[in-house]
């Protein structure tokens, strides 16, 4: 539906619509805590949520301007994010909120305390609000070996934010790897933002750069699963491709004595998407060893309510940090 009138009230109307969708969902999980089916079921209740929310369209002119009555300015966001528009277009108004909400994220700002500054994330890469896997990385005993040879890999660096974390811990000289070039530009801005260019190197590779470090850093994604958009790259990870090309490759890219550090949630172990055992075996085929686990509850709103369908899996979520070595 493309939508003429004013654009107050096709908002209200976006907010009601996401209001009925999300009762349905709630609803619907309530009488069953069965994983992997309640996991199954949620996925496909957003899925079919985004695709009628995304059928409210609303208008654009040339330059990003929305030609409706109480329309917001929103070019500087939308130029962010698509450069500029020479021609007329029409776009989802769902998708364009959330442009609009990840550009004052940009703008403002996310607060790491391990930092002592924010990280601005950018327009399709995942935000670090989720504290407990920063301070992991802030928290845990550098290996031995860094005095040696002071080098650190952050594979799939995101906002930049561990590769920033490493820097200011002392560690002078930080590969920070990515494929995505949204991120890569994210993790740029960031590093300079930060004044850490001289310590850290972003680079788009696909996981590990040549070489090899005493400390190699990887937070994949924690749930194996199909992402519906580009910011659910961050959350999900088809057939764990990601984290399984982290364990099979780290071997070969840690120097005598190094280690990796794999930060993953056992959210996957409590929705039975992927057991502990067969996590565990993928580290010992990969010539690895476990020397030592650091542990951290989350903090975020979803681990305490009730009403999510995932509740209980949610609860009992535990995010970890595992130290990794040579077999």
């Amino acid at each position: 539906m493309l939508w003429r009138g004013d654009f107050q009230n096709a908002r209200q109307l976006l907010q009601a619509m996401a209001r009925r969708a999300d009762k349905r969902i709630r609803a619907g999980g309530k009488s069953s805590a069965d994983y992997p089916e309640a996991f199954h079921r949620k996925r496909m209740a957003q899925a079919q949520r985004a695709r009628v929310l995304g059928m409210l369209l609303i208008p654009f002119e040339a330059g990003h301007v929305i030609p409706l009555r109480r329309a917001p300015d929103v070019r500087e966001a939308c130029e962010a994010v698509h450069g500029l528009a020479d021609v007329p277009y029409v776009t989802s108004l769902r998708e364009l909120l959330g442009l609009i909400g990840a550009h004052e994220w940009r703008r403002r700002g996310v607060d790491i305390p391990a930092l002592g500054a924010r990280i601005h994330p950018h327009y399709g890469v995942f935000s670090p609000v989720r504290g407990e896997y920063v301070a992991l990385v802030a928290d845990a005993p550098l290996p031995k070996a860094i005095a040696d040879n002071n080098l650190a890999f952050d594979i799939g660096t995101g906002t930049g934010v561990l590769a920033a974390v490493l820097a200011k811990r002392g560690i002078k000289h930080v590969l920070a790897t990515d494929q995505d070039a949204r991120a890569l530009a994210c993790a740029r801005e960031n590093v300079e933002r930060l004044g850490l260019g001289r310590q850290i190197e972003v680079l788009q590779d696909d996981l590990f750069p040549i070489g090899q470090a005493p400390l190699i850093v990887c937070n994949p994604p924690w749930v194996p699963g199909k992402p519906s958009s580009a910011l659910e790259y961050a959350v999900y990870d088809p057939e764990s491709r990601m984290l399984r090309g982290f364990l099979g490759g780290l071997s070969a890219h840690l120097v005598p004595g190094g280690e990796g550090w794999l930060i993953l949630s056992d959210l996957a172990e409590h929705l039975k998407l992927r057991s502990r055992e067969t996590l565990l075996a993928w580290v010992d085929q990969a010539g690895l060893r476990v020397l030592g686990r650091l542990d951290a509850r989350p903090t975020h709103a979803k681990a305490t309510d009730s009403d999510d369908p995932l509740h209980a899996a949610r609860a009992a979520e535990v995010t970890s940090l595992w130290r990794l070595g040579r077999a």
